[in-house]
C-alpha cells in the first residue's frame, strides 16, 4: 500500500485521534495521487442492479473463498486490517443470485426492500447517487471496516481485494493465533457477551479494541459466530455491535462454518 496515498486518505477523515471536523476534503493534487494508487475514488453513481452484476462478475472471474480466507488469516500476524472484511463481504454476497431490486419485494424492511439482499442481512438501496467511497475505504483501512453489511461496502471491499498485487501467505503464527482465538471462544462463560469475548482476545494478537470488535462482526456475518436467540436483549448501548449484538458464550461457534473456512489451518 502506497504510504503517501494512505496518509492523504487518513488525514482527509481523521485528525488528532478523532473524526475530522467540518467538510472532508484534501488538496486536489493529493487526491489525484491517492486515486492513482487505488486508495481514493471519485463519487460513485450506481444502481443496486449494477452492484449485483459487478459482484457476480467478481465471484465468477476473480474471487474465491480461499482468497478471502488467506487474506484474513494473513492479516492476523501482519495487522493489515484492510484485508479482514473480505471474509464477510465474500460470505454475504457469494450466494446472491442474479436479480433486480424489485424482483422480490419485502414489506418489513430490516435491511433492504430487496428480498434477496434482505435475506442475506445486506443493507441495500435501489440506487446510489454520488456516493463517497472514500469514507468507506478509510474505515476499511483504519479499523478493518465498519459498515460491513452495506452492499456498496461489500462491492468496494471485494474490488479492492481483487486488485491486490501480492499473494497472501499464511504462516505458523497466523494458524496459532486462529487456534487461540477459537480456544478463547470455548472458554467463554454461557452468559458472556461480545465484549467479554473481545477482552479474551486482547493478548492473543496485536490489535486495539475497535479492530477486535470488527473481527467479531466479520465472524458474525460470515456465520462463524451466530446467536441462537436473536431476540435476546442487547448489552450496552444497543449500537456497539450488529451481527454480534445478541451473541452469548453459550452459542459458541459454528463447527461447520469453522471447518468450511479454516479447516486446513485448524
Amino acid at each position: 500500500m502506497d504510504q503517501k496515498a494512505k496518509k492523504t486518505l487518513m488525514q482527509t477523515f481523521w485528525q488528532s485521534g478523532r473524526w475530522k471536523a467540518g467538510k472532508f476534503t484534501c488538496a486536489e493534487e493529493d487526491f489525484q495521487y491517492a486515486k492513482s494508487k487505488g486508495l481514493m475514488f471519485d463519487p460513485l453513481t450506481i444502481t443496486h442492479d449494477e452492484c449485483i452484476a459487478r459482484l457476480q462478475q467478481l465471484h465468477r472471474e476473480v474471487l474465491t473463498k480461499e482468497l478471502a480466507v488467506t487474506a484474513f488469516l494473513h492479516s492476523l500476524s501482519t495487522r493489515k486490517v484492510h484485508l479482514r472484511s473480505a471474509l464477510s463481504s465474500w460470505a454475504l454476497t457469494y450466494q446472491l443470485p442474479s436479480h433486480t431490486y424489485h424482483e422480490r419485494p419485502v414489506q418489513l424492511v430490516p435491511h433492504s426492500g430487496c428480498g434477496y439482499c434482505n435475506e442475506q442481512q445486506i443493507i441495500a438501496y435501489e440506487a446510489y447517487n454520488d456516493e463517497d467511497l472514500n469514507v468507506l475505504n478509510f474505515e476499511r483501512i483504519k479499523w478493518g471496516g465498519i459498515r460491513l453489511n452495506w452492499l456498496l461496502y461489500c462491492l468496494l471491499d471485494l474490488e479492492c481485494l481483487a486488485k491486490e498485487q501480492t499473494a497472501f501467505t499464511v504462516c505458523e503464527e497466523d494458524s496459532a493465533i486462529l487456534q487461540q482465538m477459537i480456544k478463547a471462544i470455548e472458554s467463554c462463560q454461557a452468559t458472556d457477551a461480545a465484549r467479554q469475548l473481545e477482552k479474551r482476545w486482547k493478548d492473543i494478537f496485536k490489535a486495539n479494541q475497535y479492530e477486535r470488535d470488527v473481527i467479531m462482526e466479520i465472524w458474525g456475518y460470515a456465520g462463524l459466530l451466530v446467536s441462537n436467540n436473536p431476540y435476546r436483549k442487547e448489552r450496552g448501548r444497543g449500537t456497539d455491535f450488529m451481527s454480534m449484538a445478541t451473541w452469548r458464550g453459550q452459542d459458541g461457534y459454528s463447527q461447520e462454518q469453522m471447518e468450511l473456512y479454516f479447516g486446513p489451518y485448524l
